[in-house]
């Protein structure tokens, strides 16, 4: 099953593709229940300590309420209630362009998914971003112009990129010196393959 989970931050609504479709799990983290509103979605589940959240809640939807004080945030109690109702590919709607460590914590969320054999992406219109740890991956070209590889490995060997306007044939990238940034792709699509270590891989919008 495919859950969509939207969180709080801003989202450049226009630029986002992925919307849920009948059988999908949806589930609003909080504030986020705003973002899914702005795209239109029904949603399943709301959860929160509902803190930034102040408006009427909304009847017919299942409310999942935890404390204000707690270990995990809304958006990675999102994630695991959605594996517990049965999911194996996540979509985060949200979480990347607010707080820097709400940022931090979302994109260790990746990581963690993709650990459990999860497929998962974040994106909030303006960026989208994936992990993946000695494996390969195919980006169709999209309203993302750049590609990006940034290392969360010490090091990453034998990265390849093909497809692009600057393609890499086995190189070495390392965490401290990261320098596959801002590439673009030239044809339908780009193969970002990695020997050996984890990176993220983002699309974005704009240069800067």
């Amino acid at each position: 099953m495919k859950a969509f989970i939207y969180t709080g931050g801003k989202i450049n609504k226009d630029n986002i593709t992925e919307h849920p479709k009948s059988g999908d799990l949806r589930i609003a983290a909080d504030q986020g229940y705003r973002n899914a509103l702005l795209l239109g979605e029904n949603i399943d589940i709301l959860l929160g300590d509902f803190d930034s959240f102040t408006e009427k809640l909304p009847e017919n939807v299942e409310i999942v309420r935890v404390p204000a004080e707690k270990d995990f945030t809304d958006t990675q109690l999102a994630v695991s209630t959605a594996i517990e109702r049965g999911a194996d590919e996540i979509v985060i709607i949200g979480g990347l362009g607010g707080r820097l460590d709400h940022t931090l914590s979302n994109l260790s969320i990746l990581q963690s998914l993709y650990k459990r054999r999860i497929h998962a992406t974040a994106t909030d219109g303006t960026g989208r971003v994936r992990y993946i740890d000695s494996s390969s991956t195919l980006i169709a070209r999209s309203q993302y112009k750049y590609l990006s590889i940034i290392a969360v490995s010490e090091r990453l060997k034998g990265v390849s990129i093909e497809g692009c306007k600057y393609p890499l044939k086995n190189a070495c990238i390392q965490r401290d010196h990261q320098f596959a940034v801002s590439n673009e792709i030239e044809g339908n699509c780009a193969l970002i393959s990695v020997r050996k270590g984890g990176c993220y891989v983002i699309e974005s919008v704009d240069s800067l």
